[in-house]
């Protein structure tokens, strides 16, 4: 079995679209949400809006109006982390070289474009390009192409759990001997008003139009989570293959887990049984004990139900554990990223390892009498981090968890 590292990574997300000052502004406790004002119909609500992005600067006009915006962000962030890893795709196998990653929503801004183009100017002028713009698979495609990576693609669609998801299952692949290298991560770009008329017909969104406190995981106050849009992906590589090329190995993966609640398609088991499952399978992948985690960056959402499943669930996975372990919360600042959630968080706790800080969950001012654990809540903690454990749960009860290791 191959041991897995992370040699690069990138980001395009409401706080930041780089690491570094996504980083920053994460462990200063900064929110990255606004208010939108969607349309007339619809009125304001609270997002996580990417800023200063300019596709055709990035990537040229040509080219830029062939992706969908989720693509776009996929794209620029793999960039990012095909820089930061150092690799020179020109020296390495490409039939070793993979790309999972995917997408809860995929290009439903360029559904709603042609669907309105049908309407008014009818079929004739609905672009040739809405089907391979506009699938899920789209961002992985593209990044495939762009690295000329002829390994394993896959794009995986386990709604808000994806980038842990890709991340793991990317684990899996290089460990088992399958991969060298692999591009993993998760993309979302869903802040329309068609979603989020979806969304908050579900009552899943915060009706809170105060953007630095409309997110507010564990809070009695919290009353459904704020959509986000963005990327994060990820650079994993046997440890072989990095020393080889004398790689920047910044965080080692160690661990990972799966489950399904089998339970409803929007609603968490209220026990958390999946959840618990997901941390337990994850602890047994690295042969950890719950005493050797040193943090736990949770899926906390700002929903009534899915905090509290989540609380339970690290109950019953840590034991007494349990309550001496910190416990961050990143949509509190970033809001809910959907697809790119998990892998926008295993940055944030890549960082996490690699600088002995834990950013805090803002806006954690009266905690549920239900939600009764170490949340890191009065600024940003310094604590040495050997072992972090990540949690991402999506829609349908899909579950996963990936634990990271400080590279020794």
């Amino acid at each position: 079995m191959n041991r897995v590292v992370i040699t690069g990574a990138g980001i395009i997300s409401p706080l930041g679209n780089n690491v570094h000052t996504f980083w920053n502004n994460l462990k200063q406790g900064k929110s990255g949400i606004s208010i939108l004002d969607v349309d007339e119909d619809y009125g304001k609500t609270a997002a996580g809006i990417v800023y200063d992005f300019d596709p055709v600067e990035i990537f040229g006009k040509k080219q830029a109006r062939k992706m969908d915006r989720f693509t776009q962000f996929a794209l620029a962030a793999t960039e990012q982390a095909l820089e930061s890893s150092g690799l020179e795709l020109d020296k390495i196998n490409k039939e070793r070289l993979g790309v999972f990653v995917g997408s809860g929503i995929g290009g439903i801004n360029t559904l709603i474009e042609n669907v309105n183009i049908l309407n008014k100017k009818g079929s004739s002028r609905v672009s040739p390009s809405l089907v391979p713009t506009m699938i899920p698979n789209a961002a992985a495609a593209q990044i495939s192409i762009r690295l000329s990576a002829l390994g394993p693609s896959i794009s995986p669609v386990t709604a808000c759990s994806i980038g842990n998801t890709s991340i793991g299952e990317a684990f899996n692949t290089i460990k088992h001997g399958d991969a060298d290298i692999i591009f993993a991560g998760g993309t979302e770009a869903a802040i329309n008003s068609l979603s989020l008329s979806s969304f908050r017909n579900a009552q899943a969104l915060t009706k809170n139009l105060d953007p630095a406190s409309a997110s507010r995981p564990f809070d009695v106050e919290r009353d459904g989570f704020v959509i986000s849009e963005g990327a994060g992906i990820l650079v994993l590589e046997s440890l072989e293959s990095a020393v080889e090329r004398s790689a920047p190995v910044i965080c080692e993966i160690i661990g990972y887990g799966s489950s399904s609640d089998a339970y409803h398609m929007v609603s968490p088991n209220p026990e958390g049984i999946g959840a618990y499952l997901s941390m337990k399978k994850a602890l047994e992948s690295g042969n950890m004990t719950p005493d050797e985690i040193d943090l736990i960056s949770a899926h906390a959402t700002s929903t009534k139900i899915g905090d509290i499943s989540e609380t339970l669930a690290i109950k019953k996975a840590f034991g007494k554990k349990a309550d001496s372990i910190p416990i961050t919360a990143n949509k509190s600042m970033l809001g809910h990223m959907l697809g790119a959630s998990g892998s926008a968080e295993a940055i944030a706790l890549i960082e996490s390892i690699k600088h002995g800080i834990i950013p805090p969950t803002i806006n954690l001012n009266n905690p549920d009498p239900d939600c009764d654990l170490d949340y890191v809540s009065e600024g940003m903690r310094k604590q040495q981090i050997n072992i972090g454990l990540s949690n991402s749960f999506g829609f349908g009860g899909h579950n996963a968890t990936i634990l990271l290791k400080k590279y020794l």
